[in-house]
């Protein structure tokens, strides 16, 4: 083994008189510019190599290049160069973008899922050649291309990356750029997709909690659940039997139509085999575990009223998107109406003004961004901490893979009002094998995510093995985007 060590040792040592020969003789050249040169300069110094230690037995060699060496230079000299991206299939379609710098370094974002790439490859030519490191002046330069749902995905993947950027270069981790963190562990509530059965479904959300530990869970509860129970619904038929919530083919179908619009109702006979469905699961859980409920399908506010006391003694912990959340006033109807706290956000682009209206009319008991939409991670915590002054907590949503999964970790560190972060992809077994932890914690532990304490940044990279594995058919891993490094432009909103 030592042989083989010593092998390396005197090719690597070869390599480093050639590079320095190659740095000095471009530092000579004339038309190497000023900031080139400064960069050479600096790489010559803070560069390590195995060729570079030379008076060190091959032990301590080997200790001093598998320490945690910063690859960063001057945090103020560093450049965006490049931004490409690689498309997993995670809850259909899941865009990763990656940020490179001239030192190196580079910073991991995720266009929300079911999203498209593109709404981030938009803004490459916004930011090339800018400091990463000034992340809230890019994002007010990207922020008014996004929008709300999925068309905020963009922006919010930059402002990922950049964060992770600026952790790498300054060697922290991205909490403590937001200010710090108040926990070392964040609670997560498992998102189970409903099943027709009742007792199955029980069945499920109790290995949530026995064999994954679990402490917070959330279910579908829509009236998909009752719609093949005769006389449960009025008018479902007209609509495909609204069953197709998440058909959005057709913008005229059941998934794109708002919910007043539908006159689909719930019968007494349907809220009480919805009431089943709850009281099975209720039993096998307990009631000493949180659990929401979201999905119910396309009806109006008086059968989200009716449905809610419907289900009251069961406790739920928030009823959630009963209605579109730009429907203040209607939610506050709702919220006057429940004792069973309400729940929206995750489709509001916010920079605080999607969930300002929602707050100040106290419409809503708990606000549920998704990072992904609602600006990234300052302006989460930003909605949060405004949140908290009208005596409102937040929950966040989040169905995406570990990049964005672990943006959310540090935001809900930083956020005094957070209650639980939704894991959506708990039963995909690759699912945590995307990325590598670059600190000491692993990712989950028994129903919580470990906050990074000692890895900068997001405090992960990608497994590359892994993330080919799951890419989209045809889709390439990180190939070049030089399509879309040129702005034509004039991006101003006022005269």
């Amino acid at each position: 083994m030592k042989s083989i060590l010593q092998q390396i040792v005197d090719k690597t040592k070869q390599q480093e008189k050639e590079e320095k020969e190659a740095i000095n003789a471009e530092i000579a050249n004339p038309q190497t510019t000023d900031n080139r040169r400064n960069f050479l300069k600096k790489a010559a110094l803070g560069g390590v190599v195995l060729g570079g230690l030379m008076s060190l037995s091959i032990e301590d060699t080997i200790a001093q290049t598998t320490v945690g060496v910063q690859r960063s230079s001057n945090p103020s000299d560093l450049k965006i160069t490049d931004m490409r991206v690689a498309v997993i299939r995670n809850v259909g379609r899941t865009p990763i973008i990656r940020i490179d710098t001239n030192q190196g370094i580079y910073g991991l974002g995720e266009v929300r899922d079911g999203a498209d790439e593109r709404y981030a490859l938009f803004l490459k030519s916004r930011i090339l050649g800018k400091n990463p490191c000034n992340v809230e002046m890019l994002f007010k330069t990207i922020r008014q291309f996004g929008y709300h749902g999925r068309q905020g995905g963009g922006v919010c993947a930059v402002e990922m990356a950049l964060w992770d950027l600026c952790g790498k270069a300054y060697g922290v981790p991205a909490w403590q750029l937001l200010g710090g963190r108040y926990r070392d562990k964040i609670r997560l509530y498992a998102d189970t997709p409903g099943a027709r059965n009742p007792e199955v479904f029980a069945e499920t959300m109790k290995k949530r909690i026995d064999d994954q530990g679990f402490t917070w869970l959330k279910m579908d509860l829509g009236i998909h659940v009752v719609a093949n129970i005769p006389d449960a619904l009025v008018n479902s038929k007209f609509w495909d039997g609204a069953t197709g919530q998440y058909n959005l083919r057709d913008y005229m179908g059941y998934g794109s139509t708002l919910h007043p619009f539908t006159q689909v109702q719930i019968t007494d006979k349907g809220l009480d085999g919805l009431a089943e469905y709850v009281e099975q699961v209720r039993n096998a859980v307990g009631y000493e575990i949180p659990l929401s409920s979201d999905h119910f399908g396309h009806f109006d506010i008086n059968n989200s009223i009716r449905f809610g006391r419907a289900m009251e003694k069961y406790r739920l912990a928030w009823v959630e998107d009963m209605v579109p959340w730009f429907y203040t006033d209607q939610w506050k109807t709702v919220t006057d109406s429940l004792e069973t706290p309400t729940c929206t956000g995750e489709d509001i682009y916010a920079l605080r003004g999607g969930f300002k209206p929602l707050l100040d009319a106290r419409a809503v008991d708990i606000i549920h961004p998704d990072l992904g939409t609602s600006g990234g991670l300052l302006e989460t915590k930003r909605i949060g901490d405004y949140a908290e002054e009208c005596a409102v907590a937040m929950a966040m949503h989040m169905a995406g893979s570990p990049v964005c999964f672990m943006a959310n970790v540090h935001c809900a560190a930083a956020t005094q009002n957070f209650l639980s972060l939704e894991h959506h992809s708990v039963d995909s077994p690759w699912w945590e094998d995307l990325v590598k932890m670059t600190g000491s914690q692993q990712m989950i532990d028994k129903g919580f995510a470990n906050v990074p304490l000692d890895s900068p940044g997001l405090g992960i990279e990608l497994n590359e093995d892994v993330v080919k594995e799951h890419l989209m058919r045809g889709e390439g891993y990180f190939e070049p985007t030089p399509e879309w490094d040129q702005k034509r432009s004039h991006d101003r909103i006022w005269s």
